[in-house]
């Protein structure tokens, strides 16, 4: 698979987990139906899946490790943390408060991970 072909799926598969998020969250916290239909609960892990899977095979292709390289070890940390703030503002929060301050704090790890992604800088906002 071409590497544009790979960073074209890896983008997409960004953008769609971020929008299945970002709608998840405001369907959570205004305790919508639609979040206990079965495909709500389905779709984003299989659009999860292909982005990790892109980016593990990405990072191959262009030989940058994270551990290794600043930036990508920036954007796996960040990952987990924006995966942790989710848990938080999708199930485990036990108020709305708790539950809409991580769904924002959210927003704000993946804007990191995306600057990281473009600059391939760990410090995108300046040197």
């Amino acid at each position: 698979m071409s590497s544009l072909l790979l960073k074209t799926v890896h983008i997409s598969s960004a953008t769609g987990s971020y929008i299945l998020f970002f709608l998840r969250g405001i369907w959570s916290l205004n305790g919508s139906a639609i979040m206990s239909q079965r495909w709500i609960k389905i779709v984003p892990h299989v659009v999860d899946t292909l982005l990790i899977v892109s980016a593990i095979t990405l990072a191959f292709s262009i030989r940058q490790y994270p551990f290794v390289n600043a930036w990508l070890t920036a954007k796996v940390i960040a990952l987990l943390l924006y995966i942790g703030l989710g848990f938080v503002a999708l199930r485990y929060g036990r108020s709305k408060t708790v539950r809409l301050s991580a769904w924002i704090m959210a927003q704000l790890v993946f804007t990191y991970i995306v600057l990281v992604a473009i600059s391939h800088n760990p410090w995108p906002f300046g040197s």
